[in-house]
């Protein structure tokens, strides 16, 4: 009996110490967490740290190594945001977060604050790397010639902003409306497109009224100043035939019919002056950039000239301008930040280079109403749907290895269609080793050429 229970107790005491080794053991192997050892605030100006995703890193509601780390935005989402051809996309640095690892988090937040928290930046605070990297949210622009110009339609709708909405954070209106500033003169003093949309604005200046100051999207100021006077005037609309309105204008201080001088009354005939200011001349400088054209030997816009009258506001028809088949010229660049670049060139026979490229045959142009302004949006719209976003030189020697250039479609210009003048999309380049995809010709179809490449 006292063997049986001094085996017992032995036994018991074997299993007890095992499960203490166990537990011990699974202690041991417990994941080891980084820990957060710094957090400091960037206090550089806010436009140093604007920052873009390079889709190789996912943000986290804390330093991604850190225990209890949540997923806010997965590395699929970033490589869609970097991407992106909307500002809203762009994120702003505020803080860095350092570990007891040595890795570096920024705390970022988009631009439009959707997605918040922190992203792999590296191993300096110094610099940003890893999930993103500075960005400049807007490429330098020219002024126009003419740099008076005044609201267009003054109001609550495109006011001035401190900076173009989302280019920087909590971008905010430096007016809500612009209607007790109608006949004030602006002076452009700066000029910008947001790098990404490729939209036009300009950073204006009111010398009677400083505080609005700011920057407004360029369709939204005109260099014609709203003076309209119904004692001698008469406003002006361009239309479609099916109503559409293309242009407002005036045509103002009209001498009254029979006579040299200005009229002084609502109502008073001026047919005949307003005949004489209404030439071709007038209204192709109004037309420019809308694709339409005005005649003024047409029936109809004969007959509604000569019938004006002071207070007036009458019809002029215009019609569509044929279309355009516009060239695109196709540059590689470093980045979406110049418009500058090396050209690319088609490719034709014999040995390839890093820059000819073979573009695919195609049965469709860039193409729209002579003279009508386009987005960079449309370019990139034409190039997407002609399976134009990446490109490929031939493949090629590089000392002894076999390489070939892959182009990336990155950024386009606005401009106006026209057989004369190119449009111009932008691409960033990657050598890549091995056989190109291009070797093996592409089937075409009957009648596709390359005449789209300028």
């Amino acid at each position: 009996m006292q063997s049986r229970l001094t085996k017992t107790l032995y036994l018991g005491l074997a299993a007890l110490s095992l499960g203490a080794v166990t537990t011990l053991s699974t202690t041991a192997s417990a994941k080891s967490y980084a820990k957060v050892t710094s957090t400091k605030t960037l206090k550089t100006a806010g436009e140093t740290r604007n920052v873009v995703s390079t889709g190789t890193n996912a943000i986290y509601s804390k330093p991604g190594t850190v225990k209890g780390a949540k997923v806010v935005a997965s590395k699929k989402t970033m490589k869609k945001l970097a991407t992106s051809k909307k500002s809203a996309d762009y994120f702003r640095a505020y803080a860095v977060a350092t570990t007891n690892k040595g890795s570096v988090y920024y705390k970022v937040v988009t631009m439009n604050g959707k997605y918040r928290g922190y992203i792999y930046g590296g191993k300096s605070a110094a610099t940003f790397a890893g999930g993103i990297k500075s960005v400049n949210t807007l490429t330098d622009a020219n002024k126009p010639a003419n740099t008076t110009v005044y609201f267009t339609k003054p109001g609550k709708a495109n006011v001035t902003w401190n900076a173009p909405k989302y280019t920087q954070y909590k971008a905010s209106k430096q007016v809500k409306d612009t209607t007790p500033f109608a006949k004030d003169a602006l002076t452009i003093t700066k000029a910008a497109t947001k790098t990404r949309e490729g939209s036009l604005y300009y950073y204006v200046e009111d010398a009677k009224n400083p505080s609005i100051n700011g920057w407004i999207y360029s369709c939204a100021v005109t260099a014609t100043q709203d003076t309209f006077d119904a004692k001698s005037d008469v406003k002006v609309e361009f239309k479609t035939t099916d109503g559409t309105l293309v242009k407002s204008t005036t045509l103002s201080k009209l001498n009254e019919n029979g006579k040299t001088t200005v009229a002084t009354a609502t109502g008073t005939a001026v047919g005949t002056d307003a005949t004489k200011q209404a030439t071709d001349a007038w209204g192709a400088s109004l037309l420019t950039g809308t694709g339409y054209a005005y005649k003024a030997s047409d029936s109809v816009n004969v007959s509604a000239l000569s019938a004006a009258k002071s207070g007036d506001t009458i019809t002029l028809y215009v019609t569509k301008n044929a279309n355009a088949d516009t060239k695109i010229s196709f540059y590689s660049v470093t980045s979406d930040l110049s418009q500058k670049g090396t050209p690319l060139t088609a490719y034709k026979s014999g040995t390839a280079t890093a820059t000819t490229v073979v573009f695919p045959n195609l049965t469709t142009m860039f193409t729209g109403a002579d003279g009508a302004a386009y987005a960079a949006n449309d370019v990139q719209a034409y190039l997407t749907s002609n399976n134009l976003n990446t490109l490929y030189t031939p493949s090629y020697k590089d000392g002894s290895n076999t390489v070939y250039m892959k182009y990336t479609f990155n950024s386009a210009l606005a401009g106006n269609y026209s057989t004369k003048t190119n449009a111009k999309a932008f691409y960033t380049a990657t050598q890549e080793t091995g056989t190109s995809p291009v070797d093996t010709p592409a089937t075409t179809t009957t009648n596709a050429n390359q005449n789209y490449v300028g």
